[in-house]
């Protein structure tokens, strides 16, 4: 993408119905984005459908979900899950007998793992069978999913997966120093990207994050040309991050999270939507603002760009119930302290030198420094120090209105989708959130 293409009007059409059948392609753990579509599918009365990744046994051997899980999963998702384990990646697959990436990762320590090196023909024999073995699982789901989705009706694919970095010790001593780091404690983020543990983790984010929805759309073909032929309509959406416009200096700006391991697995993501939009099939990744969750908790300072929604609920004519946001976000803090305070610190940082020269889109995804993370990381700290208790923050409730928000923004724009990648930025999140409450 040369440059970021947001969706300014609000999407009017619906063309999902009762009879028609959602499919989320990722399981769903907890509340994130997912739920947003999922409830709006729930509103149009559509048949919901999930998949499960699988479990692990005690030799990390992929089983499909007991009984008992099952159950629990259907419970959750509020509909049917077919149970066929397609656990993304290819850490944990090796050819019989050998050792899996994982495995060769296990010497690795703190000291020695920016000189280890791997053995890249076994780890492409990894990758092999990996994908194999997932590309066999979506043809059996695919195959169980046909006899669920009637002649004539309409489906809608949402791709959830992401993720992909091996369990191994020594990553997590590694991560807290990249995302968590500065002064003494900062890391390169480049010293990761430029060492056989950082390749290998690439490799397998572009698996986990992009190819899967490639071998859905493909795995799924036989079902789409069965639907268009008898009258129905198929989509696919994928949830994409590429940085977020906020407004900065009163208007909105581009800015993004540095540093951001996953974004060539997110850039490949939108890559595999252009190519199947030019193939005439509707795929859409929609890069999504910044959220704070338990898996995002470890980029500190992802969630400072949370912020300046409160400014945007007004600027797009939110009226008493933005005041309301505003009123319910002043208790949070600590006495003597005003949300006026927080938003000028807030404004302070993104208009600072340093988070200036990393607001550069073509070079996304950019490498960290040690000035950005001593003022990124240093600005989230006392953020957080402005409120009462480090367990109820401001950003806790902008992130709940931002799920809230994105998920009418998906699932009307899918009916008649502008394109293959589109930004949801704070002020088409902020106008859904107004148009919404003022009903």
């Amino acid at each position: 993408m040369l440059a970021p293409v947001p969706l300014r009007d609000l999407p009017q059409t619906n063309i999902f119905r009762q009879g028609d059948v959602f499919v989320l392609f990722g399981e769903l753990f907890g509340r994130g984005y997912a739920n947003g579509l999922i409830n709006e599918a729930r509103k149009a009365g559509m048949t919901i459908v999930g998949i499960t990744v699988g479990r692990r046994d005690e030799n990390n051997t992929l089983r499909a979900l007991t009984d008992e899980e099952l159950a629990i999963a259907e419970e959750n998702l509020g509909g049917r899950i077919i149970n066929v384990p397609l656990m993304a990646g290819f850490d944990l697959d090796a050819p019989a007998g050998e050792p899996t990436p994982t495995d060769l990762l296990g010497g690795m320590t703190l000291k020695s793992w920016q000189e280890d090196k791997l053995d890249w023909a076994h780890i492409e024999k990894c990758r092999e069978v990996g994908i194999a073995r997932f590309r066999d699982s979506v043809a059996k789901v695919m195959s169980e999913l046909d006899s669920l989705i009637p002649e004539g009706a309409n489906a809608f694919f949402a791709h959830t997966m992401a993720g992909g970095i091996p369990k191994v010790k020594v990553f997590l001593a590694i991560a807290n120093r990249i995302y968590k780091g500065r002064g003494e404690r900062f890391m390169s983020s480049r010293a990761l990207l430029d060492s056989d543990l950082g390749k290998l983790i690439l490799m397998n984010f572009d698996e986990v994050t992009a190819n899967t929805f490639q071998y859905l759309i493909e795995g799924s073909a036989a079902i789409r040309a069965r639907l268009e032929k008898s009258g129905g309509q198929v989509r696919y959406t994928a949830y994409g991050y590429h940085g977020t416009e906020i407004l900065i200096d009163g208007r909105y700006q581009w800015q993004t999270y540095t540093n951001y391991t996953q974004g060539k697995a997110k850039m490949r993501l939108e890559q595999v939507a252009e190519a199947a939009w030019a193939q005439g099939i509707k795929a859409t990744v929609y890069n999504c603002p910044e959220i704070r969750t338990n898996s995002s908790d470890i980029f500190v300072g992802v969630e400072l760009s949370l912020f300046p929604l409160l400014a945007a609920l007004k600027k797009e004519q939110g009226g008493d119930w933005a005041e309301a946001q505003w009123q319910a976000c002043r208790p949070l803090l600590q006495e003597g302290v005003t949300l006026e305070d927080l938003l000028q610190k807030i404004e302070t940082y993104n208009t600072s030198e340093v988070m200036s020269d990393f607001r550069n889109f073509a070079a996304w995804p950019m490498d960290n420094s040690e000035a950005l993370a001593d003022r990124m990381i240093g600005t989230s700290e006392e953020i957080t120090q402005m409120h009462h208790d480090r367990k109820e923050l401001v950003v806790g409730h902008l992130s709940a209105l931002v799920l809230e928000g994105t998920g009418p923004l998906m699932f009307l724009e899918t009916s008649n989708p502008a394109g293959p990648v589109l930004w949801l930025n704070h002020d088409i999140i902020a106008k859904q959130l107004n148009l919404m409450h003022a009903q």
